[in-house]
């Protein structure tokens, strides 16, 4: 057993996970660290899920009594035991995913605050009163359980969505079935323990089946879009999943949250304080080696500050350092595969072909053939076209000048892949027009703060072109329930159309 198949068998052991999970099975996990196995588990088949999904089901009909509060109490517990093991789950995200230790802790972090968020929440499940026409009557709406709801999660936050979607779904009164990406299945197997502890402490309440992970492939994945008692499914990843996903929910009237790509993009104005802007673009461009759905892709840059502002931009991108993420202080990751490398290659190779000048991009060899580190590229483009127009998910920025205003608001909604958005300047009025309704179209709208950062209490902002993202914090609980309006007549009468009357002695 090689050193890092061996620290991640302990970190599982103490996070809670029997050994036995870890070897025979037909699932080979790799850490994009240094490119080697360090487990094998077992995949669930289609037929199988269907069975978890029927148990997640019948523990709802149960979940759903249990008064808010006290649904509430879980998600509290689950918090605890978050905070006392989050130095192994961060460890562990590093491991799988390739995270600088920093991101991987403030995962867990994210984790533990959505819980935070979810524990008030249990006591807020408000509903209004509505002014009705009708004598004697009230009206109101009432929030209801909604089901078991589906979560379907994407490698590079592999346990942070999870946490976002299930401590508000848990709150509300519905039970979770969690299919993650089959590159991290240590870090939801793990996650699962710690449910498992917090369900213990809480009591009979939390019936079994409260939670349901689902390691498999494509096909488990189907059978969780495509089941009945499955009346909403959360999924993150690429536009590409979201537009598979998104049909076969619609084709049986199932709700849908769609947190998909991000062809993200800043603006720099004349009048932006450069130093911050830097900072803040260079962190949101490279930080999780590009790998984040809210990464910094495009960057406009006003022709009046971009001599001043892109060289020093070159010089960071140069210096940074890159490297294994467990040793040292490398700032800059792996890439999560092969996959990954080639195909920020090939968005280089044709960023050159439409003028592009790159400036990064190779690969970085720390002697392990199969970890896949790169360089941060920087590409420097005459127009918007191309590659630019395309997500990659890589540490690749984009940077084109601009002149006009105007123009630049409309080149920046250009683009299918939109999440998040941020504009640099010190000028009051475009500030606010970025922010009104012919500025950024994208769900996070940002002034001279980067496009990465979402924080819990503002509802995760969603891909443009579903208007579906919502999960998280905010309103976004609202997806997890169903709302019911109520009637009710506390007159002596009931009262009837005009002129309609009934004999009833």
């Amino acid at each position: 057993m090689t050193s890092i198949a061996k620290e991640t068998s302990g970190l599982l052991a103490k996070l809670g996970v029997s050994p036995g999970a870890l070897s025979g099975g037909d699932l080979g996990v790799t850490s994009p660290v240094t490119g080697e196995e360090i487990a094998r588990v077992s995949q669930i088949s289609a037929k199988d899920a269907g069975k978890a999904i029927d148990e997640a089901h019948a523990a709802f009909l149960k979940w759903r009594l249990v008064p808010g509060p006290r649904r509430g109490e879980l998600v509290r517990l689950l918090g605890e035991e978050l905070r006392t093991h989050k130095e192994e789950l961060g460890r562990l995200v590093s491991i799988e995913v390739g995270k600088i230790p920093s991101e991987g802790l403030g995962e867990v972090q994210e984790m533990i605050d959505i819980c935070d968020f979810a524990v008030g929440l249990s006591r807020q499940l408000y509903g209004l009163t509505i002014a009705t026409e009708r004598p004697g009557h009230r009206m109101m709406e009432t929030w209801q359980p909604l089901g078991a709801v589906g979560v379907i999660s994407a490698f590079n936050f592999p346990v942070a969505v999870w946490s976002w979607n299930a401590a508000l779904a848990l709150v509300c009164g519905d039970s979770v079935v969690w299919k993650p990406s089959e590159k991290t299945p240590l870090t939801a197997l793990a996650c699962e323990a710690i449910f498992a502890r917090a369900a213990e402490r809480f009591g009979d309440d939390a019936p079994e089946g409260l939670l349901k992970v689902l390691i498999g492939g494509a096909d488990v994945g189907e059978a969780l879009v495509d089941h009945a008692k499955i009346p909403l499914v959360s999924a993150t990843g690429s536009t590409r999943m979201g537009r598979a996903v998104g049909p076969r929910l619609a084709g049986r009237f199932a709700r849908a949250i769609l947190e998909l790509g991000g062809n993200n993009a800043g603006i720099v104005c004349p009048s932006a304080d450069l130093d911050m802007t830097l900072r803040a673009i260079a962190f949101g461009a490279m930080g999780t080696a590009g790998q984040r759905c809210t990464t910094m892709r495009r960057l406009f840059v006003h022709e009046s500050v971009y001599d001043q502002l892109v060289p020093r931009l070159k010089k960071a991108y140069e210096s940074v350092s890159v490297g294994n993420p467990l040793e040292g202080k490398a700032l800059i990751g792996p890439l999560i595969d092969k996959q990954a490398f080639e195909g920020m290659q090939k968005a280089l190779d044709a960023a050159k072909a439409a003028g592009g000048s790159v400036t990064g991009g190779a690969r970085v060899d720390t002697g392990d053939a199969d970890a896949w580190y790169v360089r941060p590229a920087i590409v420097e483009m005459p127009s918007q076209t191309g590659p630019v127009l395309e997500e990659t998910f890589a540490p690749i920025l984009y940077v084109m000048k601009y002149s006009d205003f105007d123009e630049v608001l409309v080149s920046h909604n250009a683009v299918g892949a939109g999440l998040s958005s941020s504009i640099f300047t010190r000028d009051l009025q475009e500030a606010e027009r970025f922010l009104s309704p012919e500025g950024s179209d994208c769900g996070i709208a940002n002034v001279n703060i980067g496009t990465s950062g979402a924080e819990i209490g503002g509802a995760f902002g969603g891909e443009k072109e579903t208007g579906g993202g919502r999960e998280s914090g905010s309103d976004a609980w609202k997806a997890y329930m169903r709302r019911a309006t109520n009637t009710i007549n506390y007159s002596k009468a009931l009262p009837l159309a005009q002129g309609v009357s009934f004999d009833i002695d």
